[in-house]
């Protein structure tokens, strides 16, 4: 059996306490190149920010294994469009597959609807009755403390005051990641 099949790869912004990764036999790498150079399939699951607009660009791509898999239902911006266009092409990727699109919706010229060895679908998003009840009763208890004047839970926020507060500030960093949309703006009928 192969390492791959006994291990698993896993990289955040915020490392996993070292018990927790010995419990579910997980390798810690500290940057996304150590991480992509071992993986056959990489699964982009980030949010879009500075730091991770065009991540995937034609240095990155070309430090993954040959003949390596993309599969991104993050975000489309996260990926340089051209560039893996260019590395399907020249088979530094076996493929590429996702829901996610950079402009979105895409143009009907868009590369990434003729490329070679891909798997794009549109980006259609679901949830469990379950998680929809808590993601309703989460806005409740928001617009309850809003109107009463009560502070508003920390794992709530994303911004507070014009920064960056609570989840927001765990999982995002300040930047404007959306240059480029008005792309999609000569697309929509007029």
């Amino acid at each position: 059996m192969s390492r791959k099949a006994e291990t698993s790869d896993d990289t955040d912004r915020h490392r996993l306490p070292q018990d927790v990764e010995k419990d579910l036999n997980l390798t810690y790498h500290p940057n996304v190149e150590s991480m992509v150079r071992v993986c056959d399939v990489v699964t982009i699951n980030c949010p879009l920010h500075p730091e991770t607009e065009h991540m995937f660009d034609d240095k990155l791509i070309g430090k993954m294994k040959r003949g390596a898999y993309i599969v991104n239902t993050a975000r489309g911006k996260i990926c340089d469009r051209d560039a893996v266009v260019r590395a399907l092409e020249s088979g530094q990727l076996a493929g590429y597959a996702g829901d996610v699109w950079f402009p979105q919706p895409p143009s009907r010229d868009h590369p990434w609807r003729t490329m070679p060895h891909h798997g794009m679908t549109p980006h259609t998003s679901g949830t469990s009755l379950s998680a929809q009840a808590r993601y309703a009763a989460g806005v409740r208890e928001i617009l309850e403390c809003w109107l009463e004047g009560r502070p508003i839970r920390t794992e709530y926020l994303i911004v507070d005051k014009g920064k960056l507060a609570g989840a927001g500030a765990h999982s995002y960093s300040a930047g404007d990641a959306t240059g480029g949309s008005e792309e999609a703006a000569r697309f929509k009928k007029g």
